[in-house]
């Protein structure tokens, strides 16, 4: 009975170590993935911000050589 209880506990911890093991690892790319995703994001928004900066200096020379 002793022997069995203590296979028993042993599977359980393993499948509770693996488990949890998987779950970090699973929030770790979720994570990585939500951080690139704001990356991507963060490139966008640099880039229209760029654009409306053109298009303010452009509509500024052409109103100065009126």
């Amino acid at each position: 009975m002793n022997e069995r209880l203590a296979k028993a506990t042993l599977l359980g911890a393993v499948f509770l170590s693996s488990l949890t093991i998987w779950a970090v690892h699973y929030q770790q790319e979720q994570e990585r993935e939500t951080m690139y995703n704001g990356v991507l994001k963060d490139d966008e928004r640099r880039k229209q911000k760029m654009q409306q900066r053109e298009e303010a200096l452009r509509e500024s020379q052409r109103k100065r050589k009126f």
